[in-house]
């Protein structure tokens, strides 16, 4: 009888367990039993595994092998236990010494051939890995990059299992040229792929350097400074206004304004993204703010997660730490918008389906933009809209008031002058000088949160942002009024303030000024207050 363990991770959305996996052989007939709640992909390794085994030049055991994953009760799935599974069967049979693989993470799938494949979610499955205090980790070569930003843990990458059973019983590494470009084209990467490369709206999914400039804006002086508003305190943002007014082309150009991710945001972005299949081979760690934008028709699990099986991240987990943008807001369904409340206010989000439940990072900067009725006219000067009254009251419900109440920012895109367009000579302020004042602004609220747990003026609750944080006397007089009469509600009010300590910092004042919250208020409630534009220190 012959008995080995060895270790893999089982991903349950972004977290990981880690799994034990272990072999035994026994005389009787010859079979292959697995066992520990595998899925149907998992299920289908014994037969990888045995054609991996005997094609790299080892003997397949003809005995009774059960190979047991545990803890049981923990759902499993994905074809990157294979390699896990092939070294345990090997120890047992005593072709790689048992001690030598039992304190090693393994993570891959095999091919039939013996050739290593990447899998999804190596970063989270690392990270889970080292926090269980494993320090060696065994990965295909083609994500070794992405396991290796995990600290503290030595990565072994490798092209097939000859090199690992090589390196396992101290005999020379056999030379593996790199066959990744053999076969169909796109299939070696396709255990990576969740979402299609060139799927519409993801475009810079990643965060990569996106071709787009706020300098390429002409006119809309008061939703670039809403825009700015929004990158330097991460508030929400909503732009209404007809077609063609520049709606999309200010929010596609949100991303560029924000600084880019810490070292522990990256990882959280990165580790989302090598879960869904959308991180790219070569780009193993994700430094800038991401940007996600599905289409309207987007469904509720495409938006907040799910599906069937294990539930899968979704849009608002795609877009962590980065822009979440909605265009055509108005002709999404009511309850996928609705779906986002909670993520809204707790920067998570729990999907509970039959397989398990799943809770997920979704702390996102949202971006809306929506015509002003089904033909976009309504209220131009030229009284062209011919939609009712009725169409237009049903179009705009489509956005619900409690969804609105958690946008700080609500800004009306007026249509371009033929002279406005006719100025456009190069002098607007491009992306790099106003992200420079951003990340300013940024630092000014971090140095003053320095002590909580919070970093931008968003983050903060009402209760510590009014007791320790005021505005100067007397600067919340208009405010308060609208609470009074019913235009803002509490949670209304708190934004409001928030945002005043955003424009605050941006002008460079120590506490919000009447100005600063009147301006503030402008832009939640729509109203025109005669507050001055604050303006920006040179």
């Amino acid at each position: 009888m012959g008995f080995a363990r060895t270790c893999a991770v089982a991903l349950v959305g972004v977290e990981g367990v880690p799994v034990e996996v272990q072999a035994d052989l026994e005389p009787g007939v010859a079979a292959f039993t697995l066992v520990g709640l595998p899925d149907k992909s998992l299920t289908e390794s014994r037969d990888r595994v045995r054609a991996a085994v005997v094609n790299s030049g080892v003997p397949w055991p003809q005995k009774k092998l059960t190979v047991g994953l545990s803890p049981a009760s923990v759902p499993k799935g994905g074809s990157g236990f294979d390699i896990a599974v092939a070294c345990a069967v090997l120890a047992a049979a005593e072709r790689v010494d048992p001690r030598e693989i039992a304190g090693v993470v393994m993570i891959g799938e095999l091919g039939l051939d013996g050739r290593v494949l990447p899998v999804r979610g190596v970063l989270p499955a690392v990270l889970a890995a080292a926090d269980a205090g494993y320090r060696q980790v065994v990965v295909p070569e083609q994500t070794a990059a992405e396991a290796a930003l995990v600290p503290d843990v030595s990565v072994l990458g490798v092209r097939s299992l000859r090199q690992l059973i090589a390196v396992l019983t101290d005999e020379p590494v056999p030379e593996e040229p790199d066959r990744s470009d053999e076969g169909l084209p796109g299939t070696v990467h396709a255990g990576l792929a969740g979402l299609p490369a060139a799927a519409p709206g993801l475009t810079g999914l990643l965060g990569e350097e996106r071709p787009v400039d706020l300098a390429d804006v002409a006119g809309q002086h008061y939703a670039r400074r809403a825009l700015e508003i929004a990158a330097a305190g991460r508030h929400h943002i909503y732009f209404k206004g007809p077609p063609g007014a520049g709606k999309t082309m200010l929010a596609e150009r949100l991303p560029g304004l924000l600084p880019p991710l810490s070292r522990k945001e990256s990882l959280e972005v990165t580790a989302v993204h090598s879960v869904a299949g959308a991180l790219p081979p070569g780009q193993p760690l994700v430094v800038r703010p991401p940007y996600c934008a599905p289409h309207h028709s987007a469904t509720m699990a495409a938006l907040v997660g799910g599906g069937s099986g294990v539930p899968r991240p979704g849009a608002v987990s795609l877009a962590h730490n980065g822009v979440l943008f909605l265009d055509e807001a108005a002709e999404c369904g009511a309850q996928v918008l609705d779906a986002m409340r909670q993520p809204l206010e707790s920067g998570y989000v729990v999907v509970a389906r039959a397989a398990g439940m799943m809770r997920m990072p979704a702390r996102f900067l949202l971006a809306l933009a929506a015509n002003p009725c089904p033909c976009g006219r309504h209220g131009d000067d030229g009284g062209r809209c011919e939609c009712r009254p009725a169409s237009v009251r049903r179009y705009r419900a489509r956005l619900s008031g409690p969804l609105l109440d958690r946008v700080d920012l609500r800004v009306d895109v007026e249509p371009l002058a033929r002279s406005e367009l006719a100025a456009m000579d190069g002098r607007a302020e491009s992306s790099a000088v106003v992200a420079a004042r951003v990340l300013e602004a940024r630092e000014r609220a971090a140095a003053r949160y320095a002590d909580t747990p919070w970093k931008t003026n968003s983050e903060i609750p009402g209760h510590h942002l009014r007791t320790r944080h005021p505005a100067l006397p007397g600067a919340l007089t208009e405010a308060e009024d609208d609470l009074e009469c019913g235009l803002l509600t509490a949670r209304g009010l708190d934004r409001v303030l928030r945002v005043a300590w955003t424009v605050a910092d941006l002008a460079g004042h120590s506490r919000p000024t009447r100005d600063d919250v009147n301006f503030a208020l402008e832009l939640r409630t729509g109203i025109r207050r005669g507050a001055l534009m604050p303006e920006i220190p040179a």
